[in-house]
């Protein structure tokens, strides 16, 4: 039997827990935008408390990170067109 891994966050690192790649992936990407297909405020209000936390804890971890990079890893591509 095959375990299925979600393309989940993994804290403190925010790399996905299926894929291995810094968090939200594509599949993640996909998946949040299918589940909040119709409320893009909330999806937005979701990414940027994610936002928060994975910038709070990659910087104790010593990770350098931009807050323009956290911004365009969370929220940018999330933003309607």
């Amino acid at each position: 039997m095959t375990r299925r891994r979600d393309h989940l966050p993994t804290r403190p690192t925010w790399r996905c827990a299926a894929c291995g790649i810094a968090w939200p992936c594509s599949a993640a990407k996909l998946r949040l935008l299918a589940e909040y297909r119709t409320d893009r405020p909330a999806l937005l209000m979701h990414l940027a408390t994610l936002q928060a936390e994975a910038g709070e804890q990659l910087a104790a971890l010593d990770h350098a990170t931009t807050p323009a990079g956290l911004t365009a890893r969370f929220t940018a591509w999330a933003r309607p067109r």
